[in-house]
């Protein structure tokens, strides 16, 4: 990466004239919030998706009685008077057990690039993919130390979470039923007889992230887990991201996340016996104008993802360079 592009990006994380890094300070240098100031401030609820579009019987029609009973159940709490109410507990019990989990590890960078965005349009997030907790900790963080209102999705694989009552409760209990849409026919083990109700679920997510104030929306450009032990590897974006992005033309943020593991004792542990930092950082809103002026076509999907990744691998070097300076201090 060029010098330049690394100095402009080390140059909010360098420690403040009171001596403490960015990593513990919220954007405009402010503090961050206690859980009661937050939950105040996240019930300014954004508008609700009761119009949501709907399935049709063919797209439906693929997926088992137990499917779509779970998307029934889900695609409900993800609507209306549910939503706000299930953002509500997201926002004082979820983010508050994560919060106690995480607090002395967590680092957050670049926060003052959400605040900049237009909250009245929906936030797509893009972060790498190395731990089943990454975007469980970035919604923490941005319940905890944003105040504009929010909702939160996050589309997942319909296989567990769609699949199984054990699925269904994980939902409820981690996501508070934001693991939606599913989709089931991405990833290692694709289910391509239900390729028609994915067909569907592109179609709400799109619009999600087309229109709705307040929607921030968590994407995996890699669509599978990085398990390279080197955090600074990155697995070739899917296409499905740049033709989200190129029909929802929603904003785009880039996310890096490093530190976290997929062991959920050892990670809690690790916040009271020196577990590894918790580094989060949000870049810059991306510019994809050149991109969504283009033909509808694979090879641009693939240049917006290429774009994308080569953004969250910038970000990646920030912390590169910023984490070994501070464990060789």
């Amino acid at each position: 990466m060029p010098r330049e592009t690394r100095l402009s990006l080390l140059e909010d994380l360098r420690e403040t004239p009171a001596g403490k890094p960015e990593a513990f300070r919220t954007s405009g240098g402010e503090a961050a919030r206690s859980p009661l100031e937050s939950s105040r401030s996240s019930t300014n609820f954004p508008s609700d998706q009761s119009e949501a579009v709907e399935p049709t019987p063919e797209e439906l029609a693929v997926l088992s009685l137990f499917e779509r009973l779970a998307f029934r159940v889900t695609h409900c709490m993800n609507r209306g008077a549910w939503k706000r109410f299930w953002t509500w507990c997201q926002s004082v019990f979820g983010a508050g057990w994560i919060h106690i989990a995480t607090y002395n590890l967590m680092r957050v960078y670049g926060l003052e690039n959400i605040e900049a965005v237009d909250h009245d349009r929906p936030i797509l997030l893009v972060a790498n993919h190395r731990s089943f907790f990454d975007f469980f900790t970035v919604s923490s963080v941005l319940f905890y130390r944003t105040r504009f209102g929010k909702q939160l999705f996050f589309p997942v694989r319909g296989r567990f979470f769609y699949q199984s009552p054990a699925g269904m409760f994980v939902n409820l209990i981690m996501g508070w039923w934001s693991m939606y849409p599913p989709f089931f026919t991405g990833g290692d083990k694709p289910l391509p007889e239900k390729r028609e109700f994915d067909k569907y679920s592109f179609r709400r997510l799109t619009e999600i992230c087309h229109e709705g104030a307040g929607n921030v929306i968590g994407f995996h450009p890699e669509g599978t887990r990085n398990k390279n032990s080197d955090p600074y590897s990155y697995l070739r974006p899917q296409p499905g991201l740049g033709k989200l992005i190129k029909a929802s033309d929603a904003q785009v943020v880039p996310i890096f996340i490093a530190g976290l593991g997929n062991k959920l004792a050892k990670q809690v542990l690790g916040n009271w016996f020196g577990g590894e930092p918790i580094r989060i950082h949000f870049g810059k809103q991306l510019d994809l104008a050149e991109y969504i002026a283009k033909k509808d076509h694979v090879r641009t999907y693939k240049e917006i993802g290429d774009f994308v990744m080569s953004k969250i691998a910038e970000l990646g070097e920030a912390d590169r360079e910023l984490y070994s300076n501070a464990k060789e201090s």
